[in-house]
């Protein structure tokens, strides 16, 4: 990780194409990390789903998504899905906040919208980690990521 550190913090982020959970917070993630980089936040998503089962999510797709999506950051193919086993990720999104010393600030939701309840997808979750991120405090309420399980081999 330490190639794609940010100054303030890293974002890593699991997740792929698929995912209606995904799907409903990408306009929202290619916002935030719009605003976020400028201010030293990295972000880097990476898929660990089964490309075999699941060819929507493999890497020549992962591409155009991204590119259709508007990603501003690297978005990364799991191809032995050791990379999600050793963050212990469970599910698509799955967020993991780190601060600048790669130390693990957030592990939690974006915010509470979900497809079809009715909530607008602001980030609220996340942006309060990042804003209390950025002024050096702790962070609270971690509520866990909500979405797809990862396609586990």
């Amino acid at each position: 990780m330490q190639d794609g550190k940010g100054k303030k913090g890293t974002l890593i982020i699991f997740i792929c194409n698929h995912c209606p959970f995904v799907i409903h917070i990408n306009p929202t993630i290619v916002s935030l990390a719009k605003e976020y980089q400028a201010k030293g936040i990295a972000f880097i998503a990476i898929s660990s789903n089964d490309a075999i089962k699941y060819p929507m999510d493999g890497p020549d797709r992962m591409k155009q998504h991204a590119a259709q999506e508007g990603y501003t950051f690297p978005y990364l193919y799991d191809k032995t899905q050791e990379v999600a086993k050793a963050y212990g990720a469970t599910c698509t999104p799955d967020l993991f906040l780190y601060d600048a010393d790669l130390k693990l600030y957030y592990h939690g939701q974006l915010d509470s919208s979900r497809p079809g309840n009715g909530l607008d997808c602001d980030g609220a979750d996340l942006r309060s980690a990042f804003e209390n991120l950025l002024a050096n405090k702790p962070t609270e309420n971690q509520l866990p990521s909500v979405g797809c399980n990862i396609k586990w081999k």
